[in-house]
């Protein structure tokens, strides 16, 4: 087994939280991430809100969706995200942590306007428009790692 294949274990990480720090043997690391997913996923009803989601329930997705657990789910998917990248030997240009920093961040404030905010007149709930947000996260957190970087490189 390749154990430093990087992006396979950001992929697990994206499938679960949790993941990918089993597969870079950090166990204990790796269980406490899949233990607070579960507890984040079933205290939001999140599987509810994704299945009713996926039907275009979009009202009843957000009468289930308990946005007091349900916000913490962003930073703990893109942390372990960027934690298994990271340890599996990515992420090794600085601030290369920002776009998935700054995806937990547009992430989280899609989660919070999702009941109410349109998009070409839909609604589109607790899981299609924080989807959505991770576009202007990443975009976001790459723009300045770049202005960073770039400033960085001036000084010097």
């Amino acid at each position: 087994m390749n154990r430093n294949n990087k992006y396979e274990k950001l992929f697990w990480s994206i499938a679960l939280p949790g993941f990918g720090q089993i597969l870079n043997g950090q166990f204990l690391k790796g269980f406490l991430f899949i233990v607070l997913e579960f507890l984040i996923n079933v205290q939001s009803n999140f599987n509810k809100v994704i299945f009713l989601s996926f039907h275009g329930e979009i009202e009843k997705a957000i009468q289930h969706a308990n946005y007091q657990w349900l916000m913490f789910y962003p930073c703990l998917y893109f942390f372990s995200m960027w934690d298994a990248f990271k340890d599996a030997g990515g992420g090794q240009s600085p601030f290369s942590f920002l776009p998935f920093v700054f995806s937990a961040y547009f992430v989280t404030v899609g989660l919070i306007v999702s009941p109410t905010f349109k998009m070409m007149g839909a609604l589109l709930g607790p899981v299609w428009l924080p989807m959505l947000f991770v576009i202007p996260g990443v975009a976001v957190g790459l723009i300045i790692k770049a202005i960073i970087m770039k400033a960085g490189q001036s000084i010097h």
